[in-house]
């Protein structure tokens, strides 16, 4: 009677070691064979997906065939949980094994946080965009200084003034003129709600307040002397003298200079607010929430003129002549 048991069994072991093998052959085929992708596909695994997801996900990309081989081997590896997010690209004809080796490696983070600082200029931003790897500089200066935008019912030059300093966190799939899309309209999201009627009491109008507000951001060192330097500006367009202001010059020229000379306050352009009079045709930098805010609301002074005297903060005059005694104390 043993002995009529015991076949049964053997074959029923036999059978169930047929199966086993059978499956794991063909874990083996589905993990080390890949006949997807045909292609470098890139994909984006979102942040908290777990293994199944991604698997399901990239058998929907058409980058893994088999989503069984990943979970399973991610788990026969114990690094279901050590799958990362990010963007990723896939060479073609890679195996499971090498996908998930991918993914336990890490790929491209799809997002890249950039931080813009009040009064950088378009082509500081361009540089800065360009260097972390988010375009070409040059594609990035000519969406931003190449582009007229209308605020307000008035046709700008370009962006430079509307693209707000902020931290961002960039798609790196995005276009350069995509991410100055999401500058503007983060500027036009964080003007006060009276802008337009309080550009129109000033005299001014919007694009022209926002210049305003450049020349604070370049010039202003403290938040308490902004609005102060709003009003010296707006009476002295009043009076119909020349805005003197330095960092206009600075805009001017091929490349910034610590310290301006007298040939430098003497160069031609429509920048040089020492020969010219009214403001610059456009804003010299990208002015942030307190520069916009005083240039909104300007503080009434009888001052008509400031000189930097040093840690951050200015000497303000009423006459020229307490203005050359202020140059000759602080500018030694």
């Amino acid at each position: 009677m043993r002995l009529r048991t015991r076949g049964p069994l053997t074959l029923g072991a036999l059978g169930a070691a047929v199966v086993a093998a059978a499956l794991a052959a063909w874990l083996v085929f589905a993990t080390l064979s890949a006949p997807w992708p045909l292609r470098a596909t890139t994909v984006v695994i979102g942040e908290g997906h777990g293994v199944a997801a991604i698997a399901a996900q990239l058998y929907q990309e058409r980058v893994l065939r088999y989503p069984f081989a990943l979970r399973f081997l991610a788990r026969l590896r114990g690094v279901a949980l050590d799958l990362h997010a990010g963007e990723f690209t896939f060479a073609p004809h890679q195996s499971a094994a090498a996908i998930l080796d991918r993914l336990v490696a890490g790929g491209v983070a799809p997002y890249v946080r950039v931080t813009i600082p009040e009064g950088f200029t378009a082509r500081q931003i361009a540089q800065r965009l360009a260097a972390m790897g988010l375009g070409s500089e040059r594609a990035y200066e000519q969406v931003f200084l190449r582009t007229p935008l209308t605020i307000d019912g008035q046709r700008t030059v370009n962006m430079e003034g509307f693209l707000f300093p902020d931290t961002y966190d960039f798609d790196r799939r995005a276009t350069p003129r995509e991410n100055a899309g999401r500058m503007v309209a983060q500027f036009l999201r964080g003007l006060p709600p009276d802008a337009a009627a309080r550009a129109r009491a000033l005299g001014l109008t919007l694009p022209q307040i926002v210049t305003v507000a450049s020349l604070i951001e370049r010039e202003a060192k403290v938040d308490d002397e902004r609005a102060l330097m709003a009003g010296i500006y707006y009476r002295r367009l009043e009076l119909g003298m020349p805005l003197e202001v330095d960092a206009t010059i600075e805009y001017a020229l091929p490349e910034h200079r610590a310290v301006l000379t007298y040939r430098d306050l003497a160069i031609d352009s429509p920048y040089n607010t020492y020969r010219r009079a009214g403001l610059p045709p456009t804003p010299i930098a990208n002015p942030g929430s307190a520069s916009l805010r005083a240039a909104f609301h300007p503080q009434s002074s009888p001052y008509l003129y400031y000189v930097y005297r040093g840690q951050g903060r200015h000497a303000f005059a009423r006459t020229l002549a307490e203005q050359q005694a202020n140059i000759a104390r602080y500018l030694k």
